[in-house]
């Protein structure tokens, strides 16, 4: 083009976009299918310290719930069902509160039998770097903390069985 090997003008124009600052730079982390899992931290509604770092290893499903959240409601007895079916794989679930009062949310799970920990998202970063919408919403995130799959609205049983041996092995 014009006489200027193509290499060239590549290289001349991420150097003018550098210089205008209008190359991208890395921003904060997002959660994508096929990438690590953005880090989830903080205390859980039971006083403990949760971690998605600590649960590596295993297979882990984060679910963004809210008490207020008929769908998310709906599928808690599917989530404590299966997190006893694959007990013996490690299966884990880390509930993480989506625009949700704690005491809202420490009821509901009492009432709801999920033993789980749930971490409040105080300030929504948590939902922000998993670009929750709205709940619910589910990461599969296999031993490696590689996200496999997500769900978008309410989990049902076949929902579950097509997501989670990607993550299982």
């Amino acid at each position: 083009m014009f006489g200027v090997p193509q290499t060239l003008l590549l290289v001349i124009v991420s150097l003018l976009l550098s210089a205008a600052g209008c190359a991208r730079s890395p921003g904060p982390t997002v959660a994508t299918v096929g990438q690590p899992a953005p880090e989830l931290a903080g205390v859980a509604l039971d006083g403990t310290t949760v971690s998605l770092a600590s649960l590596r290893g295993r297979p882990v499903i984060v679910n963004f719930w809210a008490s207020w959240c008929v769908p998310c409601r709906a599928e808690f007895p599917l989530l404590r069902s299966e997190l006893e079916t694959h007990a013996a794989d490690g299966l884990q679930i880390l509930g993480i509160t989506f625009k949700d009062q704690p005491d809202a949310a420490s009821a509901f799970l009492a009432a709801s039998g999920a033993t789980w920990p749930t971490v409040v998202d105080a300030d929504g970063r948590m939902a922000a770097a998993y670009r929750v919408v709205a709940p619910p919403q589910s990461y599969f995130i296999d031993r490696q903390g590689v996200i496999r799959s997500m769900q978008i609205g309410e989990m049902l049983t076949e929902d579950f069985d097509r997501q989670y041996p990607d993550i299982a092995r």
